[in-house]
């Protein structure tokens, strides 16, 4: 083939639209949920859209933005996909929504040794200083109860800070995610048995793939039918435990 008749081809082929199948994908680090390791994105909740794209036969292209764009983008681009997010009144109308593909709890845990603190109520919360991360869901829910930076509430700059605050003494508590805090433990190469769960601080969500609402209603339904089967066939728990241990 003549080279020019070459340079043609790749020029049309070049302004074609994207095949039917293929999926974009938006995400954040949130360990060990969606994080990048290295050069690879990798996570609990981007393996398993991996493996819900791949049994749908849809093409998937996955990046790692801050929170506040790759959610603009995903709200401006058909055939796009958010993860890991919460399903919540204000959001439902927002997206099609796909999962749940995980529990989300927000727990107060204690060193193990420290059987001196006992929560009992919310009102019991305010005679210890509890740590969190800053501007991160748990903060703003131990605000919400009336903690305050100072007063009750210490913050850190990641969960990393907190778990070590904690470590030392110099928190009573610390509140965050569960799956962080199985990912803070084995990072920091620390016994699960060394903290223990004592207070459910929020625990009424899920985490949810949302797909932008222009996106075939078709397709929703295809990832959905597969990460059905994933979940049923025991794929989804297997993976739940491998960055899980629960």
């Amino acid at each position: 083939m003549k080279p020019a008749l070459i340079a043609l081809c790749l020029a049309c082929l070049a302004t074609l639209p994207a095949r039917a199948g293929d999926l974009v994908a938006y995400t954040e680090q949130l360990p060990p949920l969606n994080y990048q390791d290295g050069a690879q994105l990798t996570g609990y909740a981007t393996d398993l859209l991996r493996m819900a794209a791949h049994d749908a036969d849809f093409s998937l292209s996955i990046e790692l933005q801050p929170w506040a764009r790759a959610y603009r983008a995903v709200l401006d681009t058909p055939d796009s996909v958010i993860f890991s997010i919460t399903r919540t009144p204000e959001r439902e109308p927002l997206f099609y929504w796909v999962g749940p593909i995980s529990p989300r709890q927000i727990k107060l845990y204690r060193l193990n040794a420290r059987r001196d603190i006992n929560i009992q109520t919310e009102s019991d919360l305010m005679h210890y200083t509890h740590g969190a991360m800053f501007e991160s869901a748990a903060a703003k829910k131990l605000a919400g109860l009336g903690l305050q930076p100072g007063h009750g509430l210490d913050l850190g700059a990641t969960d990393e800070i907190t778990l070590k605050k904690l470590l030392l003494g110099r928190t009573d508590t610390v509140a965050m995610l569960d799956w962080a805090m199985a990912w803070q433990l084995k990072q920091q190469r620390l016994k699960p048995q060394l903290v223990r769960p004592i207070w459910l601080l929020d625990g009424g969500s899920q985490y949810w793939f949302a797909l932008n609402r222009s996106t075939p209603l078709q397709k929703v339904k295809r990832l959905q039918a597969a990460l059905n089967q994933i979940s049923a066939d025991g794929r989804m728990q297997a993976l739940r435990q491998k960055y899980l241990a629960e």
